[in-house]
């Protein structure tokens, strides 16, 4: 087997200095809308965190009015707006 030759680059050398490296679009996530529009489940994360953004309250505060309220999205509206 022979050696390669210095002069001539290696092929994959040649073939990462051929790429065009172009900068990624920023990825965007899309507004994610809750997983039923009047009931809220507080076990998904993802209604979590739309219903606390939509109501302006942590996490807990939304468990918590959840805790006594129910699940039902105008009642924990109503609760939380009556904190505000």
């Amino acid at each position: 087997m022979s050696h390669p030759d210095p002069a001539r680059p290696h092929e994959h050398e040649e073939v990462e200095k051929s790429k065009v490296r172009t900068a990624h679009a920023e990825h965007v996530e899309p507004e994610k809308g809750p997983h039923a529009p009047k009931e809220i489940n507080p076990k998904m994360s993802s209604d979590i965190h739309y219903w606390a953004k939509e109501f302006g309250v942590t996490g807990d505060q939304l468990h918590e009015a959840i805790r006594v309220h129910g699940t039902h999205v105008e009642k924990v509206r109503a609760a939380l707006s009556h904190h505000k």
